[in-house]
């Protein structure tokens, strides 16, 4: 059944008189915005799909409504479901919703010896293994560092995700501004698909909601997802900290589109260390500046070598231009209603001469800015799918503020790194300030 007729079912479902008023009754009390909707359109971010246990069942669909009151707090979910696709027999199902906040926290270190998947413990004892920075260790998969739980669902997405020619691929190296590109990736692309101004998604959803990780979430705690279903706008939009090598064939061998972020090495680094230190295990013993640097330099980190993966996507991109966009961080700072433009003919939706004279352009770098997406409730509170605070994917989203904490000498390391990793490559970051300033 296709996305938009299996959607259309459960608006007639809803409609019915009884699940209906069951519904208003369920609703009383409660501050939303028209849930009812009788126009046909793609459901908005507030439909969200569910398993009834929480794991993958085939013979149960539906989906859920969250209502919030008017501060923004969650104040419960209501599911309507049924049994098999074609019936009609459906009921609504109210979810308290502290019950319904509750993450699914997942361990940073887990070990693979503690896994059943004997084929995973087999791996995982052939690779190289290192100490992380906030982890016990890390295993060198493919080119690259990760932790022993985060194998299984990257093997799951690299084996099973099948691109479709319209898809477009988020792709970025941790902490090079990963949930602003989200942001403005899911604006610029889909700004037709919803109402400007108070209607936004991002107002009421984190872009890491909108514009969901494969590895990291969608194969988490699911070998085959539903990925058809998932997004609730077309095309689908995805995100992934996979490096291009590592990507599955279906994503490189079709027409489907890459948007990649870098951002300068000396910047990266110290965010990393930041981001990275709050999620230290109790027992582990913090790494000293020097120490952390030592290993970003030898590249051991949750999904380092940093140089690889940026020249894997840097000499993909000028092989294949029409397919990887790739942009940095500091151009989008210093210009980014040019960078938007060149963005939107990329993705396909080229912004029109009445939208840039309405300032379409303005307003979505505006609601999508760091500041404006630091400041909304929806990015203070909760947490992420792997337990990570929302808040926590905010930090300062400065060019240059490396200079705040690394040293002349520490400087001088990076930026000899930086020269022999990047020479002959045609790749440049600008730094914001010299060593002298520093």
């Amino acid at each position: 059944m296709s996305f938009m007729s299996f959607y259309t079912k459960i608006c007639v479902l809803l409609w019915s008189r009884t699940a209906y008023d069951e519904l208003c009754k369920c609703c009383s009390g409660v501050s939303y915005s028209n849930p009812l909707s009788k126009e046909w359109v793609p459901p908005p971010p507030g439909w969200l799909k569910f398993n009834v246990d929480g794991a993958v069942r085939e013979d149960v669909a539906g989906f859920g409504l969250v209502l919030r009151d008017s501060k923004g707090e969650i104040k419960a979910v209501f599911f309507l479901h049924f049994t098999g696709c074609q019936s009609r027999d459906s009921k609504i199902v109210v979810m308290d919703a502290a019950e319904t906040s509750k993450p699914r926290l997942v361990s940073l270190t887990e070990d693979a010896d503690k896994s059943p998947d004997d084929e995973l413990l087999q791996l995982v004892q052939t690779l190289p293994k290192e100490q992380g920075w906030a982890v016990s260790n890390l295993y060198l998969y493919q080119g690259f560092w990760c932790t022993a739980h985060f194998l299984k669902p990257l093997i799951s997405f690299q084996r099973h995700f099948r691109a479709f020619d319209s898809d477009v691929i988020v792709a970025t190296f941790p902490k090079c501004g990963t949930t602003w590109l989200k942001a403005l990736v899911f604006s610029t692309l889909y700004r037709n698909q919803f109402a400007r101004d108070d209607d936004n998604p991002l107002l009421s959803f984190t872009p890491h909601q909108l514009v969901r990780f494969l590895e990291h979430d969608l194969y988490l705690n699911n070998p085959c997802p539903d990925l058809e279903n998932i997004c609730a706008y077309k095309p689908r939009l995805f995100a992934t900290h996979v490096p291009y090598a590592s990507l599955p064939a279906s994503i490189k061998d079709s027409n489907c589109k890459i948007v990649y972020l870098c951002r300068n090495p000396m910047d990266v680094f110290v965010s990393l260390w930041l981001f990275t230190d709050k999620l230290r295990e109790e027992n582990q013993e913090p790494l000293s500046l020097d120490e952390v640097l030592d290993k970003f330099c030898r590249g051991i980190y949750i999904h380092g070598p940093f140089f690889d993966q940026v020249l894997g996507y840097w000499k993909a991109s000028r092989e294949d231009p029409d397919k990887i966009l790739f942009l940095k961080y500091e151009d989008l700072k210093e210009d980014i209603g040019s960078q938007l433009k060149h963005l939107a003919v990329f993705l396909g939706v080229p912004f029109t001469e009445e939208e840039d004279k309405q300032g379409v352009v303005e307003e979505i770098a505006e609601i999508c800015s760091f500041e404006k997406l630091q400041e909304l409730e929806v990015n203070k509170k909760g947490l992420f799918i792997t337990g990570v605070p929302n808040k926590d994917f905010f930090r300062k989203g400065e060019v240059g503020d490396w200079r705040n904490y690394l040293t002349s000498a520490m400087v001088e390391r990076l930026e000899k790194l930086i020269q022999e990793k990047l020479d002959n490559s045609g790749l440049t970051f600008k730094l914001s300030y010299t060593a002298s300033d520093a």
